[in-house]
């Protein structure tokens, strides 16, 4: 069990993709204080977790039971929009957009919590983690996970600010957005293998 664990929660971080986060929380620096950000990340984090947890007690039955969507095609969906999000911070070297006059309230949720935090990849890991690990295993793992990150968003701009001295931000952000768009293709690779594995050829 300690070992799923340890496994379960390496592949939720690597899909949560906190270094993805200092970029846009080191811009953010620009607009808002001290303060403001911190009360962004937590709030953030929160709403983000909420959603992650109702994802992975219930996705399967809300995209099951109430949509009728099978997760081949969630795959597919998630794997397209996390494509799209990498190339364009490999283009133009960030990942969403946020207008510099928005106030706290309107960003916490939308774009920070969802979906920078709770996006394709992590929605379709607690998705299909527990039926690779197991409920309370998954949860743990995405406890973790999210510690992990909250802590990398914390200190965004210490991290920021050493990678801007050796001026690595604007590189490492493009070559973050080339693995994110990577990870989205292989997201919608599995989803094909798995529709085609429903098909039955005479």
């Amino acid at each position: 069990m300690i070992k799923l664990f340890f496994i379960a929660t390496l592949t939720f971080i690597s899909l949560l993709n906190p270094i993805q986060k200092i970029f846009v929380m080191f811009s953010l620096q620009e607009t808002y204080d001290h303060k403001s950000l911190m009360t962004i990340v937590n709030r953030s984090t929160r709403t983000a977790f909420i959603v992650l947890l109702i994802f992975l007690t219930l996705g399967n039955q809300i995209l099951g039971s109430v949509f009728n969507i099978e997760m081949y095609s969630f795959q597919i969906i998630c794997g397209i929009v996390l494509s799209i999000s990498g190339l364009t911070a490999l283009q133009k070297g960030a990942y969403v957009k946020i207008n510099k006059h928005s106030s706290i309230d309107d960003i916490i949720t939308v774009p920070i919590a969802v979906p920078m935090i709770a996006g394709p990849a992590s929605i379709t890991a607690v998705v299909t983690m527990p039926m690779t690990y197991g409920v309370w295993i998954s949860i743990s793992a995405v406890t973790v996970g999210m510690f992990v990150n909250w802590i990398v968003m914390r200190k965004s701009n210490v991290i920021g600010a050493f990678l801007n001295k050796f001026n690595l931000l604007n590189p490492m952000s493009r070559i973050f957005g080339l693995i994110v768009a990577a990870i989205g293709v292989q997201m919608i690779l599995t989803g094909v293998k798995a529709f085609i594995g429903t098909l039955q050829f005479v």
